[in-house]
């Protein structure tokens, strides 16, 4: 066990190492760029806000991969022990991203007593979310896709078998992607969507505006803290009640302390509203919650229609899942949207930044709750690789099928989040550069707003084409172990684990730049050429398609995931079956919709707003229209 435990640790923090040097030569870069075009203490903000978001990322990575094996050993002494363990682990990681963003918000904004200086703090986050979220989506979907297609189709061995080269790539791969991604781009849109509302708080309400989210930000940390003692379970029971309850009384705790605290700041005649709004916001991330355990549960309609039309084959299946996450995307974006009105309603258009914060107070609590999915698959993983048995394995099952759910709620959290952050962003956006209205008979708005529509599209496109080219390197390798390594599929001869490791590693860190760039220059082009007007329609394109797609995409992937699951737990004729393979093919086709292009265009709708925030002086200035 801490053999194989230790190779997954080596290969999440090469591949850490490796993506941290490369994004350390952007940072600086950049700060240089900021420094000279803008103002220093931005450039300052910049670096800090990207050493916050790598230093969370590397502690919940850390944390992570010396959690997996202790609680794949608890798993033998019981489901609570183990849920217990894997929990607090991920719980590190949340606390470190509110932890980190909270502070160093506060820091600045006492430092330099001005929220427009640091813009530059959000940058930072968003640029290192980006690379984090698309880079460990190409390497853990590359992994995965490779370990499936020549591990269970072509040589019929189970998940995780310790035969397949690919396993420890794998394992690998849940980390940097759902640890590391996952908390940076929930801390990104943690402290965008702080700032936002501290931008237009100063503008609106003076400094009790700008001091407000970071109070009910603060009440946010201590719930999720508080929650985190409520997650324990008995033996036999569901885990995910035990989730639930920690989220649900999180989101309690918020609710109550975060009117006192309003009440309290912004005085009766005012408080009311915008409490109103920063609740609307708790509400919608509920909501879009819901909806996605409802379309991803293996225990759900949706997704056992999708495991049954993978008795008539792959294509039935792929076609079911298409549509069911076409279809899961209307109620998530309903609630956004009278998230959106009331909000406004109730407080103009800080509330609807506030409200952004409000469903992002109990961040802590949901990426403790994602971060527990990885560690829970890992340990499964080294259960089956270290060969403890079917019982303990069946104890980790039942933690990784309540972690698969809780990774699709959190990302449609992650999504419904960066929509709103995203909105907040844009409005920032429109008072600095003294946008009063939007004119879609304006032609430079029109072109702007069907440029910004059509990125998220590209940018999907590329991030998948770059899982499939590196997943084809993928299958060609442990093709090749499985023919020239003798005594291999008998497990009398050791895989090069390395290997595989390392194909996901340099293949990630190379795919990563086209989609990339596409994100950086997109804004920067539109603004400088077209003008303030035509980035607004941009942005205004670009949230709405990125949102669909995201949604769309999160929901598909995962509701194909489970119901290959659903069928692997023994229902429709199990493992072995035709019926498996084909759900097996739609769960391949999912993976990169719901881990690599999904989840990056959370980051991909953020990063543009903020682009345009932090440039927009210059667009004023110099646009060529």
């Amino acid at each position: 066990m801490k053999d194989i435990a230790e190779a997954i640790r080596e290969g999440a923090m090469a591949y850490l190492s490796r993506q941290y040097r490369t994004l350390a030569v952007f940072v600086i870069t950049v700060a240089i760029i900021l420094m000279l075009a803008l103002d220093y203490r931005i450039s300052i903000a910049y670096v800090a806000g990207s050493v916050c978001s790598v230093l969370a990322g590397f502690i919940g990575m850390r944390v992570a991969v010396l959690a997996n094996v202790r609680t794949a050993n608890a798993a033998r002494k019981g489901l609570n022990k183990a849920l217990s363990l894997a929990f607090k682990g991920g719980a590190v990681m949340g606390m470190s991203v509110v932890g980190l963003g909270l502070l160093g918000l506060s820091v600045f904004y006492y430092v330099y007593g001005d929220p427009n200086l640091i813009i530059g703090f959000s940058f930072g986050a968003s640029s290192i979310a980006l690379f984090a979220r698309v880079g460990g989506g190409i390497y853990t979907k590359t992994a995965d896709v490779g370990a499936d297609l020549v591990g269970k189709i072509e040589a019929g061995i189970p998940e995780d078998d310790p035969r397949n080269p690919a396993v420890i790539a794998d394992n690998v791969g849940d980390n940097v992607g759902d640890v590391a991604g996952m908390g940076a781009d929930l801390f990104e849109s943690y402290v965008s969507s702080i700032i936002a509302t501290m931008i237009i708080g100063a503008t609106v309400y003076g400094t009790k505006g700008v001091i407000l989210p970071l109070l009910v930000a603060a009440t946010g940390v201590l719930a999720s803290i508080a929650a985190t003692f409520l997650v324990r379970t008995r033996e036999g029971a569901d885990p995910s009640f035990a989730l639930n309850r920690g989220t649900f009384s999180a989101c309690a705790i918020v609710i109550v302390a975060a009117y006192l605290m309003i009440y309290y700041v912004m005085g009766p005649d005012l408080g009311h509203g915008v409490f109103y709004a920063t609740l609307s916001g708790l509400i919608a991330g509920v909501i879009v919650g819901i909806t996605s355990d409802y379309y991803t549960s293996g225990s759900r309609g949706p997704t056992q229609s999708i495991a049954k039309a993978a008795r008539t084959g792959a294509a039935t299946n792929v076609m079911t899942g298409f549509s069911y996450g076409m279809i899961s995307t209307v109620v998530p974006v309903t609630g956004i949207s009278l998230a959106t009105l009331v909000a406004w309603y109730f407080a103009g258009i800080y509330g609807i930044a506030i409200s952004a914060v409000g469903m992002l107070s109990i961040t802590g609590m949901v990426v403790a709750a994602d971060s527990y999915g990885p560690i829970v698959d890992n340990a499964g993983g080294i259960v089956e690789q270290s060969g403890l048995g079917a019982e303990i394995r069946k104890v980790t099952d039942a933690l990784d099928s309540v972690g698969n759910t809780t990774k699709a709620i959190c990302k449609g959290f992650a999504i419904g989040s960066a929509a709103l952050t995203a909105i907040a962003l844009f409005s920032a956006y429109s008072q600095v550069t003294e946008i009063k209205t939007l004119d879609v008979l304006n032609p430079y708005v029109t072109v702007g707003l069907l440029i910004g529509a059509a990125i998220p599209a590209l940018f999907c496109g590329l991030a998948i084409l770059a899982v499939g080219k590196n997943a084809f390197r993928m299958v060609e390798e442990v093709r090749r172990q499985f023919k020239e390594i003798p005594g291999l599929m008998e497990g009398k001869a050791r895989p090069d684990y390395s290997r595989c490791v390392d194909i996901s590693t340099k293949g990630a860190l190379k795919e990563l730049i086209a989609p990339g760039l596409s994100a950086i220059a997109a804004p920067l082009l539109i603004g400088f050429i077209f003008g303030r007007y035509a980035l607004g329609g941009l942005l205004a394109g670009s949230i709405v398609t990125g949102l669909i797609l995201a949604l769309f995409m999160a929901n598909a992937g995962g509701a194909w995931d489970n119901a290959k699951k659903y069928i692997e737990a023994g229902n429709l004729g199990g493992k072995g079956t035709p019926t498996h393979a084909s759900a097996v093919v739609g769960d391949t086709v999912g993976d990169p919709f719901k881990d690599t292009a999904g989840p990056s265009l959370n980051i991909l709708i953020k990063l543009m707003s903020i682009l345009a925030l932090v440039f927009a002086p210059l667009f004023v200035m110099y646009a060529l229209a």
